[in-house]
């Protein structure tokens, strides 16, 4: 690589000496790695400083959950085993991580509804079994998740996505359904998604599950439906905050997601939310422990 390089620019600089063009070509040559992906090594954890009057010091209800598992540390990526070890490791309450199914039916751990050029749902999995994420891992599948969480100190946050045709949406559901309930896992695991019939579906198929919205829908139109959470964003609930207590007298759990701000962590935190997901669950946990 290094003498076609080389080459090219010998080529369209034929006036600059050579020991000059070696120099430049080794410039170029260290900004290529520098703009490549980050190295593991790199990665740098959450380094917050809390202030003093942001500090907790006290019991709260309030839990944390690790959004998408904990990634944000070293060696870890986003919906990966290597995530969801580390959650547990650090005994958050919760890891939440996104569920999709491809072509032949494996529901996959992964967030976007596409994989490099590949449509999730319309994709067999044989063809994304060998993509890396970011740490190097494979794509987990549920199977391989839910094997990695069993028995241990966390609940697990399963997200159901919503795919492109309403029928792959059931099929999701119910591969999900059966493969927690194969594994005796229902205690453990928790659902939420933005699709309300996903959420409907959840519970015909699974009744008493904790089944939590994500959406805008004010709280008291939701009890009706055996739906038992609210899981909304810092600004639905910012600009609904009355919606946390309507949850509340609905005895629904209120969990709000999308919190990485320390004020709006501490805010959330006096509102008594049930949970906070957010992707600085190091720093939550830090404002939270005793002086």
């Amino acid at each position: 690589m290094d003498t076609a390089i080389l080459k090219y620019l010998t080529n369209i600089l034929p006036n600059m000496k050579r020991p000059v063009l070696l120099i430049f070509v080794i410039s170029i040559m260290t900004g290529i790695a520098a703009c490549s992906d980050r190295p593991e090594d790199d990665f740098l954890p959450e380094e917050d400083t809390i202030p003093a009057h942001l500090r907790i010091g006290y019991p709260v209800q309030t839990r944390i959950i690790a959004h998408r598992g904990y990634w944000n540390t070293k060696g870890s990526a986003e919906n990966s085993l290597t995530a969801l070890d580390k959650a547990a490791e650090e005994g958050f309450y919760g890891s939440e991580f996104d569920v999709r199914l491809t072509a032949d039916s494996i529901p996959i751990i992964f967030h976007d509804d596409r994989i490099q050029n590949f449509v999730i749902e319309t994709t067999p999995y044989a063809r994304l079994r060998d993509i890396r994420l970011q740490n190097g891992e494979r794509i987990p599948t549920l199977q391989q998740y839910l094997d990695r969480g069993k028995g241990r100190n966390i609940q697990l946050i399963l997200e159901v996505k919503a795919h492109r045709q309403p029928e792959t949406d059931l099929k999701a559901v119910a591969t999900v359904v059966s493969m927690v309930r194969d594994m005796d896992m229902e205690e453990q695991v928790d659902y939420i998604s933005f699709s309300f019939p996903i959420c409907r579906e959840i519970l015909r198929l699974l009744p008493g599950a904790a089944v939590s919205l994500c959406g805008n829908v004010p709280p008291s139109k939701l009890k009706e439906t055996g739906i038992t959470g609210i899981d909304y964003s810092y600004e639905v609930l910012k600009k609904y905050p009355e919606w946390i207590q309507e949850a509340k007298d609905a005895g629904m759990t209120v969990n709000v997601w999308g919190v990485n701000d320390l004020r709006m962590m501490y805010d959330f935190i006096l509102h008594d939310v049930d949970f906070i997901t957010t992707d600085k669950p190091a720093t939550l946990k830090r404002m939270l422990a005793p002086y």
